[in-house]
């Protein structure tokens, strides 16, 4: 069996780890033969290594994006480029090695394109990846191409019965978790000998985890720090990540006066050491589909408080039995819940943190292969 994955990324967002996981996933658990490809646009997948994994490059090498893409305008003109200029060497490539099946993941349009206007032997199976906001130009293209795709797959509950209540792929749809969780990258990063920074202790120290992008809401968390301040004048608070809006949120730490308790540390490769040693992890999305740092922050047995953005949020910490919730872009239920963690017992957050534990057992590799499998025997 040959299956192709489409993944072109310009900046990577947590999908770039499903993607990863999820052939992974085919190509330890599968008793049967299965020739497994990633298809690298303009060189994403150069740095990519896995012997049981082959790289096909899609277009001439020099077509190569060397560096990250942020913002909104630059990331729609290079989605645009990659468009264009991978339309015929994909339906080439389609064409010619005739697949058994394409998973799609990002810039998901193109393929979706090809597939409405030509016909293929390879069946197509789209992933939704995050939370997929339904623009007119989208909702157009998914209905004129749901006669002709095999399945579409959606990493939440909400995200499942969000696209069934607008009729779209209603017969197609099929809830499948992401494969967050390596139990063994787990194991090797969490007795990993690093160094952190020397003033982040259980005690005093906040987390949060993601890109610095306005999905986050990194502003109203350091808003709401400042907040917590007078009555936690010992707290720490730590964002681990890269992105667009960091000067924003540097000018807006100087501007509270927060310099030395408000601490951007960058991207790190390895974020479990962090959430092992934390206080609580927040995560202050406006959305988030599923929202893999929650998945990490529970396999880490750390405190979550959490949004109530759609969809994620709510389906892992299940309404509040795994973690603690507040409205979401509300400081006033945020300093509330706050209080609760504090004031919550230490069997009272022993009780969460095991509950957790048992929910995102869902998310393993093993639990991804067996779902995704019985789409592949179809």
């Amino acid at each position: 069996m040959k299956i192709f994955y489409w993944g072109p990324y310009i900046s990577k967002v947590a999908t770039v780890k499903a993607i990863i996981e999820s052939a992974k996933s085919l190509k330890k658990y599968s008793k049967k033969k299965i020739n497994l490809s990633l298809i690298n646009v303009f060189g994403e997948w150069n740095d990519f290594k896995d012997e049981k994994i082959n790289i096909i490059n899609l277009n001439n090498k020099k077509f190569q994006i060397k560096k990250e893409i942020v913002g909104f305008i630059k990331s729609r003109f290079y989605f645009l480029l990659i468009w264009f200029v991978s339309f015929f060497p994909l339906l080439s490539l389609l064409k010619k090695e005739k697949p058994s099946f394409l998973i799609i993941h990002l810039i998901t349009s193109l393929p979706l394109f090809l597939l409405l206007f030509f016909s293929f032997e390879t069946k197509f199976v789209l992933r939704i990846s995050g939370y997929p906001k339904l623009t007119l130009m989208r909702k157009i293209l998914w209905k004129l191409v749901s006669k002709k795709i095999f399945k579409v797959t959606c990493p939440t509950l909400g995200t499942y019965n969000r696209l069934k209540s607008e009729n779209i792929f209603y017969d197609k749809l099929i809830f499948i978790p992401d494969p967050i969780l390596n139990i063994n990258d787990f194991k090797i990063k969490k007795n990993e000998d690093i160094e952190i920074e020397k003033n982040f202790s259980k005690k005093n120290s906040i987390l949060s985890i993601g890109r610095l992008t306005q999905q986050k809401n990194f502003g109203f968390l350091i808003k709401s720090f400042k907040a917590m301040l007078g009555k936690y004048p010992n707290l720490n608070l730590f964002i681990i990540g890269e992105g667009e809006k960091k000067n924003e949120l540097i000018k807006l730490i100087n501007f509270l006066d927060l310099g030395d308790k408000v601490f951007l540390i960058g991207y790190k490769n390895n974020v479990y050491k962090y959430l092992i040693e934390c206080k609580c992890f927040i995560l202050s999305s406006l959305w988030e589909d599923p929202g893999f740092v929650l998945v990490e922050a529970g396999i880490s047995n750390a405190t979550v408080l959490s949004s109530d953005c759609d969809y994620g949020p709510n389906e892992i910490l299940e309404n509040g039995k795994n973690g603690f919730l507040y409205k979401s872009n509300s400081q006033k239920d945020f300093l509330e819940n706050f209080d609760k963690i504090n004031n919550c017992s230490s069997k009272e957050l022993y009780k969460k943190k095991v509950s957790l534990k048992k929910k995102i057992k869902v998310y393993t590799q093993f639990h991804h292969y067996k779902l995704l499998s019985e789409i592949l025997r179809s």
